[in-house]
C-alpha cells in the first residue's frame, strides 16, 4: 500500500467521511487511519461532530395548512396550463435560454476547475510513487524529457541557489490536454509547477487557499502556470516570481 503523509491524508478525511473518495484513494486513507494515532483521533473528532450535528441541529416541521398552500400555489389551473404549452413556453424558453447566456459570460469561475485539477493533482502525486517521470536537479536534463511529448516547450530552471532546487518533471493532464508538471524542493515540502498552453491574453499573478493548499498562478507568453504547495504563501509567491521574471 502506498504511504501517505499526513497532510494529506487530513486533506481527505472530509471526503473520507462522506464517502466522496474514489475506491483506491478511500483504502489508502483507511490503512493510513490504521497506523497514525494523530489523524485516527481527529478522524474520530470529526466523525463525533457531524453525528453531534445530526442529531442537536434544530428541524422545524412546515405545518400542514403552510405545505397544503404552498403546493396549491404552485400547481396552475388547467386553462393556465393550457396557455403556458401554446404560448408561454417558448417565450420562456427563450427568456431562460439569454439568462444562462448572460450568467456565462459574466460568472469569473471559468479558471476555478483547473485550479481544482491541479490541486486534485499535486495531492495524488505526493500519495503515490508518481512524483516524477524524470528524476534529476539539472535542467538540461529535464527539459528534453519533455521533447516528442508536448507540443510545446515548457521552461525549465533550477533555484537551488535560492533555496528551491529542481526535483524533476513529469507528464500530468489537467483540462483535457497534456501538462508539464515541474517539481521543486522547499525545505521538505513539494512544489508543483504545472505548465500548460493557452491562446489567452496575459493575466496577472493570483494567490488562493483550496483544500488548505497554497495556490499562485498566471498567464505569460501563451503559457499557464499553476503553482501548488502547503508551504507558506509568502514562500510561494516569491518562488512564482522567480518563474515569472
Amino acid at each position: 500500500m502506498n504511504e501517505l503523509d499526513c497532510t494529506v491524508c487530513q486533506t481527505l478525511l472530509h471526503g473520507y467521511l462522506d464517502k466522496e473518495l474514489d475506491p483506491p484513494t478511500t483504502a489508502t486513507v483507511a490503512g493510513h487511519l490504521a497506523t497514525c494515532g494523530e489523524c485516527a483521533r481527529l478522524h474520530d473528532q470529526l466523525k463525533l461532530l457531524t453525528v453531534s450535528v445530526k442529531r442537536q441541529a434544530t428541524y422545524y416541521a412546515a405545518p400542514a395548512a403552510l405545505t397544503a398552500s404552498v403546493f396549491a400555489a404552485a400547481a396552475p389551473p388547467k386553462r393556465a396550463l393550457g396557455r403556458w404549452r401554446n404560448g408561454l413556453a417558448p417565450a420562456f424558453s427563450a427568456a431562460a435560454l439569454a439568462l444562462a447566456l448572460v450568467l456565462y459570460v459574466a460568472t469569473p469561475g471559468s479558471e476555478q476547475p483547473l485550479m481544482e485539477e491541479a490541486v486534485s493533482s499535486h495531492v495524488r502525486s505526493l500519495m503515490g510513487e508518481h512524483l516524477n517521470d524524470v528524476v534529476s536537479s539539472d535542467r538540461h536534463t529535464v527539459k528534453p524529457w519533455f521533447t516528442g511529448k508536448l507540443d510545446f516547450s515548457p521552461p525549465v530552471f533550477d533555484f537551488a541557489a535560492q533555496g528551491f532546487p529542481l526535483l524533476g518533471g513529469r507528464l500530468d493532464y489537467l483540462q483535457h490536454q497534456t501538462t508539464a508538471a515541474l517539481t521543486y524542493g522547499r525545505a521538505k515540502h513539494i512544489i508543483n509547477v504545472f505548465i500548460l498552453p493557452t491562446t489567452e491574453a496575459d493575466k496577472a499573478r493570483q494567490s488562493q487557499t483550496i483544500r488548505g493548499f497554497n495556490v499562485v498562478s498566471w498567464q505569460a507568453s501563451h503559457m499557464r502556470f499553476v503553482l501548488v504547495s502547503d508551504v507558506e504563501k509568502g514562500e510561494l509567491e516569491a518562488f512564482s516570481q522567480l518563474l515569472n521574471l
